[in-house]
């Protein structure tokens, strides 16, 4: 029999993030894994002993289809920053790591996540290699900010961004209900890619105007300017609406949000907490123009709107799942499955290995060539990239009238 298997979930969660890890389940079940093993609360967890046997907890079909249909993290998440292995406060934690792995007689390790995540997965292979451990490494891709390098996109990004194209055409119907001067600023979630934010373009269509202005973290931010265009667009229409990114930046590198009397806390990555652009930005506009203004904050919405996931998303993410228990089975390590895009139409989508290096720590960005001339939309190239990955809906299975989701393990 196989040596056992571990799997993690790290970041902040998406709507099939838990897709991904019954890819990961079942593909090491199939090839013979004894066990597999879920670290609650990631790689933090796993340093306090938090491990819990997943052997036993989706016994039938339907288990595993109800996992994949629920949103969030099933064993918990961290943003735990692994130290390097070769500083003296470091040694020590990969010592109880890897005793702990050795114990559970472990010999493939999972991690899904973002940057971060990768970032672990690098570290942990490079001090396996050093002490010559047979454990295997594998990064499986998730982030709805899609601002992994060497992947077309990310498990995650497809349904966070159909929820958004959804909302933000709801929010336009709204605002245009009263043909009074108004301003709607809608702030999404991206420190500094704009891919959720650009995803407000998908609104437009023969049923709906579309947003007036989208603002990207990769464009530097005015605020004066930005006042400037808000005053001429509503010259020409009562109801402006705006999609801005959580990140947007002055020149100067101070993010907009800074602007506001909020404190902002830094996580352990060094990440400080980004909120009230769009509260921000709608005063500033109040205080300027004749106008009544509102803010909306996404926030978590869209990270966690199982009811509205799309099937694209959720069959890629367990893919991705299956892809990485099938390269650790087959001796790889250090690496991250990643999607390669086939074909636009018809929409064809495979996978591919890329080495940790390539990912960690790095950041994709929104293609500037992709942005209009006045840096207020997006043109085809993104529509046509964006809207495959939106197709299809998941229909969540309703108890009473509420979706019904898988309990967290003990």
């Amino acid at each position: 029999m196989a040596k056992n298997a571990i799997v993690g979930q790290s970041g902040g969660p998406t709507s099939v993030i838990n897709a991904s890890l019954a890819g990961v389940f079942e593909s090491c079940k199939r090839r013979g894994a004894g066990k597999v093993y879920g670290m609650l609360h990631g790689v933090q967890g796993l340093l306090e002993r938090k491990v819990v046997d997943l052997s036993g907890k989706f016994p039938t079909a339907m288990d595993i289809e109800l996992l994949k249909r629920t949103p969030s993290s099933y064993l918990g998440s961290c943003r735990y920053k692994l130290p390097d292995w070769d500083t003296p406060e470091g040694e020590p934690v990969y010592e109880k790591l890897f005793n702990l792995l050795n114990a559970l007689d472990i010999g493939y390790f999972f991690y899904i996540g973002g940057n971060d995540s990768m970032d672990t997965i690098g570290k942990l292979a490079d001090y396996g290699a050093h002490v010559g451990s047979d454990i295997r490494f594998m990064g499986v891709p998730k982030t709805i900010d899609n601002d992994l390098m060497v992947t077309d996109h990310t498990p995650g990004y497809g349904s966070a961004a159909k929820y958004i194209g959804v909302v933000m055409k709801e929010i336009i119907r709204d605002a245009t209900v009263y043909g009074t001067n108004y301003v709607t600023i809608v702030e999404i979630m991206g420190r500094n890619a704009g891919w959720l934010t650009a995803a407000a373009a998908l609104a437009k269509a023969e049923d709906c105007e579309g947003v007036d202005m989208i603002c990207l973290p990769e464009i530097p931010f005015n605020v004066d300017r930005f006042v400037e265009k808000v005053r001429r667009m509503q010259a020409l229409k009562p109801s402006v609406v705006i999609a801005v990114s959580e990140g947007v930046k002055l020149e100067d590198g101070r993010y907009v949000c800074e602007l506001a009397d909020d404190v902002h806390a830094v996580d352990a990555f060094g990440h400080k907490a980004l909120t009230g652009t769009a509260r921000f930005l709608a005063n500033t506009v109040a205080r300027t123009l004749d106008t009544k203004t509102r803010s909306i904050e996404l926030s978590t919405l869209q990270r966690c709107a199982g009811h509205i996931t799309s099937r694209t998303d959720i069959t890629e993410a367990y893919q991705v799942g299956g892809a990485a228990a099938k390269a650790a089975f087959e001796g790889h390590t250090g690496e991250m499955v990643a999607l390669k895009r086939i074909s636009n139409a018809p929409y064809q989508c495979t996978t591919e290995l890329h080495p940790i290096s390539e990912v960690a720590n790095l950041e994709k960005k929104v293609p500037l060539e992709w942005v209009n001339e006045t840096r207020t939309g997006m043109l085809e190239p993104f529509i046509s990239y964006a809207l495959p990955l939106i197709q299809a809906e998941l229909t969540p299975i309703y108890v009473e009238g509420l979706p019904h989701h898988i309990y967290q393990p003990d």
